[in-house]
Order: structure tokens, then C-alpha cells, then sequence
């Protein structure tokens, strides 16, 4: 099926230095622009971040700090890429949380105001995640070929996802059979607490993990505020 456009479309990536979109920076940004006529243009940009890129992130995109040191930075390329995407609608994955607010607060570093309420996105993960079924039972079906019967039954719940993990192990190679290895894989962050409120950084050292506090240190905060205060949002 073929999109009908009105106006340009720019789907549109990120490479960065990390997560935190408050702190990191863009390392490259690819944008390819699909016109109301069907046709379309490619761009990259490969961007020197002013900051180190960890090795970690490195690991990720393949990107160094050697690859980019001869880059200019984003300040420099600001209103090209501004003057690219200008008039456009902007499409990406994972966009609306990630790559779109982290692209604001670079144009806003740079100087560059861009009323984001004037366009439409459009987040390709959110559409995958309203589309495709995220349960047990899809699960079941999806690596051990059965349905599962009894669906929400204690029982027959627990005894499916003992079976997914066993298909999964089967499925995927590069995944080692110990609890220490699984515990690692599947925990999203590191946190103090179950509901994930204190997380550790990468020094092990407690931070907030929400509010007006976010990433910085317990201890510290706690040094200088009342309990009920630093934990308010």
C-alpha cells in the first residue's frame, strides 16, 4: 500500500551518545524525505557531539570518537537540517520518545526555535505495539507453535512461560542458559527498588530515576532537602 501524502514525509534516526535526552548528543542523523509524488531524498549527517562518546554507545552504532573528530558539530549543520525538514511531518521508531525530543533540544541549543505543534508525526513502534499482540499467549504461539488454553489460569500461565523461555533458549544461540546471564538480559535497568523509582548508575551509586531529581545522586539530594521534598516530582 502506497502512503498518500499531502505534504512531505521525513522518517527519520538518530545515533547518539547515550539515552538521556536532556544530556547526550547526536553523534549522525539520516533522514530520508518522502514526497507527495512518491519520490524521495537521502540525507546524513555525521555529527561531532562536543563530548565523549562512551564505549558502550560506541558498541552500539559503531560509531568513535576518531570517526567524528574531524566532523563539524550540530550547531553548524543546525539550519541545514532545520531548513530539510522544515514543512515536513516527521515519522520514526521510537520517535515521540526518544529521537523527536532529543532533536528539539539540540535545535534549541543551536539557537533554532521549530514549533513541533505545527507538524504531525508518526511512530512506527507505537503502531507495531497497538498492532501486534504483546501477551502471554502471543508469545506461546509465537515460539512454541500451540495456543494456549486456559488463558489468566495460574497454572497454565506459569507453565507457558516456563515452555517460551525453554523455545526462546532453543531459538536464539546467543543466549546462555544461567539465571545470572538471564537476570542481566532481561532486566531493563538496574533499580534499588521493584518499582524502579531508585536506579543505580554506572558506578553503582543510588539516583532518582524520576522527577525533578532524575539522575542525580540520593545522597546527595538528600544532603540538602527534606525526604517528603526531594522525592516530589
Amino acid at each position: 500500500m502506497t502512503l498518500k501524502l499531502t505534504r512531505p514525509l521525513c522518517f527519520f534516526d538518530l545515533e547518539t551518545t547515550g539515552t538521556d535526552i536532556s544530556k547526550d548528543r547526536i553523534v549522525e542523523i539520516a533522514i530520508v524525505k518522502r514526497l507527495p509524488d512518491h519520490s524521495q531524498e537521502n540525507k546524513v549527517w555525521r555529527i561531532h557531539p562536543e563530548q565523549p562518546i562512551p564505549a558502550e554507545a560506541s558498541a552500539v552504532h559503531g560509531i568513535t570518537d576518531a570517526m567524528v573528530a574531524n566532523a563539524p558539530t550540530f550547531k553548524e549543520k543546525a539550519l541545514e537540517i532545520y531548513t530539510f525538514i522544515k514543512g515536513c511531518d516527521l515519522a520514526g521508531f521510537n520517535s515521540d520518545r526518544f529521537d523527536l525530543p532529543l532533536l528539539v533540544e539540540e535545535l534549541l541549543r543551536a539557537e533554532i526555535s521549530f514549533d513541533f505543534k505545527k507538524i504531525k508525526t508518526v511512530d512506527v513502534q507505537t503502531i507495531f505495539h497497538k498492532m501486534e499482540e504483546r501477551t502471554l499467549s502471543a508469545a506461546y504461539r509465537f515460539y512454541c507453535q500451540k495456543e494456549l488454553k486456559d488463558a489468566h489460569s495460574a497454572l497454565a500461565d506459569t507453565e507457558a512461560t516456563h515452555q517460551v523461555l525453554l523455545a526462546q533458549l532453543e531459538r536464539y544461540d546467543s543466549l546462555e542458559p544461567t539465571v545470572d546471564y538471564l537476570n542481566a538480559f532481561s532486566t531493563r535497568r538496574k533499580t534499588a527498588d521493584f518499582a524502579g523509582f531508585i536506579v543505580y548508575d554506572k558506578n553503582d551509586d543510588m539516583c532518582f530515576g524520576f522527577g525533578k531529581h532524575k539522575g542525580r545522586k540520593v545522597t546527595e539530594v538528600l544532603a540538602k532537602e527534606p525526604v517528603v521534598q526531594a522525592f516530589s516530582v
